[in-house]
C-alpha cells in the first residue's frame, strides 16, 4: 500500500536534502591547487632524466604528481654553470613555490636570488662551509636538503684506490677548481693529502674548468706517469663521466669515482652516497615544504644509501686481480 506524505512536508524535505547536497556539489568542484616548482639543472633533462626521476619519486611519496597537483619549470645551464645566476632569478620571476637543485654552486646562484622562496639542495658538499646553512640541524634561512660528505669520503676512496692498485706511486686527482666554496675546497684537498701521505702516495692535482680541459690534462697524466687516477666531486665531472671513463680506459688509467654512475658506465670503482636517492629524498622534502614545512625548520639530512661498486670487466682490462675481500664487501659487482 503506497505511503502519502503530505505536500508541504515532501517540499520540506526536498529542500533540506538540496541544501544538503549543494555544498558537496560545490566542494567537488572546487579546483585543485597546482604547486609550481623551479628545477634548476646543470644540464639538458635528458642527460639528468634519472635525476628528475627521483625526484618525482620523492614527490609521489607525498602525493603529489606532475602534470596534476605540480608543475615542475625545467631551467637547464646546459654545462655552463656562469648562467645560473640567470636561470635562478628567472625561477625566482615566476614565482615558484619551491626550488630545488642538485648541488653547491646552483644553490648559491639560488641564494642570491632570493631569501624567501624555499630552496631544497640534493647533493651539498659542506653547506656550512660554504655558508648555505648555518648549521646542519639549524639551517637557519630559506636552504635545506642533503649533504653527499664531501670532504669525508675522499680518504676512503684513496684507501680504496691504492687496495685495486697496491704498486701505484703516484696518483692524479682530476679536480674542479672553485665549483664549491674555497673552504670546503681547502678541506677536501687537506683530507686528500693526509691521506696520501698515510698510504705513500705521492699526488698531482689537475684542476679542470671544463670538457675542453680533459685532454690536456690526461696527457699532462701521462707525462708525469701517473699511475691511477682519482676523481674529485663536482656536478660538472658528474655529468661528464662517460667522456672522462673513455679517457681514463684509452690511457690505462685505473680510476676512482666519487658515484656509481662513471662504474656503470665502464669505470673501475666507485663509493659514495647515491645520488638518485639524495634527489629522491629532495623531493619528499619539497613535498613536506608545500604541505607548509619550513627549511629553517627542516635539518639538512647525511645519506643513508651508499655505493661500494666494482666493474670487474673494467679490471681485467687493466690487467687487475680485484681483492676477494674488496668483491665481498661491494654492494655491486659488475661483470
Amino acid at each position: 500500500m503506497a505511503t502519502h506524505i503530505p505536500r508541504r512536508k515532501f517540499i520540506a524535505a526536498l529542500g533540506g536534502a538540496a541544501v544538503t547536497a549543494w555544498p558537496l556539489a560545490g566542494r567537488a568542484q572546487q579546483p585543485v591547487r597546482v604547486f609550481r616548482i623551479g628545477y634548476l639543472g646543470y644540464s639538458s633533462p635528458a642527460l639528468e632524466q634519472n635525476l628528475v626521476g627521483a625526484f618525482r619519486q620523492g614527490l609521489g611519496e607525498l602525493g603529489y604528481v606532475d602534470g596534476q597537483n605540480v608543475a615542475i619549470e625545467y631551467r637547464s645551464a646546459e654545462g655552463k654553470l656562469d648562467r645560473l645566476p640567470e636561470l635562478a632569478a628567472e625561477l625566482v620571476g615566476l614565482n615558484v613555490d619551491a626550488i630545488v637543485t642538485l648541488a653547491t654552486p646552483a644553490a648559491q646562484a639560488a641564494k642570491k636570488a632570493t631569501t624567501t622562496i624555499p630552496i631544497v639542495v640534493a647533493a651539498m658538499a659542506d653547506p656550512a662551509r660554504d655558508g648555505l646553512v648555518a648549521s646542519l640541524a639549524r639551517p637557519g634561512g630559506n636552504i635545506t636538503g642533503s649533504t653527499f660528505l664531501g670532504p669525508e669520503l675522499i680518504p676512503k676512496r684513496l684507501g680504496l684506490l691504492k687496495e685495486l692498485v697496491p704498486g701505484a706511486i703516484r696518483v692524479a686527482v682530476l679536480w674542479h677548481p672553485g665549483v664549491y666554496g674555497e673552504r670546503t675546497m681547502t678541506n677536501m684537498l687537506k683530507e686528500t693529502e693526509v691521506s696520501a701521505q698515510a698510504l705513500t702516495l705521492q699526488l698531482q692535482l689537475q684542476g679542470v674548468e671544463g670538457p675542453v680541459d680533459f685532454d690536456g690534462a690526461f696527457q699532462a697524466m701521462l707525462k708525469d706517469r701517473a699511475d691511477a687516477l682519482l676523481v674529485f666531486p663536482s656536478p660538472m665531472l658528474y655529468l661528464e663521466y662517460r667522456h672522462i671513463v673513455d679517457l681514463a680506459g684509452k690511457n690505462l688509467l685505473p680510476a676512482v669515482y666519487p658515484w656509481r654512475e662513471a662504474v656503470d658506465a665502464g669505470g673501475l670503482a666507485s663509493y659514495g652516497a647515491s645520488i638518485p636517492d639524495l634527489l629522491r629524498r629532495a623531493g619528499i622534502m619539497v613535498g613536506k615544504i608545500l604541505k607548509g614545512a619550513k627549511p629553517v625548520d627542516l635539518p639538512v639530512e647525511q645519506p643513508i644509501k651508499f655505493d661500494l661498486v666494482v666493474n670487474l670487466k673494467t679490471a681485467k682490462s687493466l690487467g687487475l686481480s680485484i681483492p676477494q675481500t674488496l668483491l665481498a664487501t661491494a654492494d655491486e659487482v659488475i661483470e
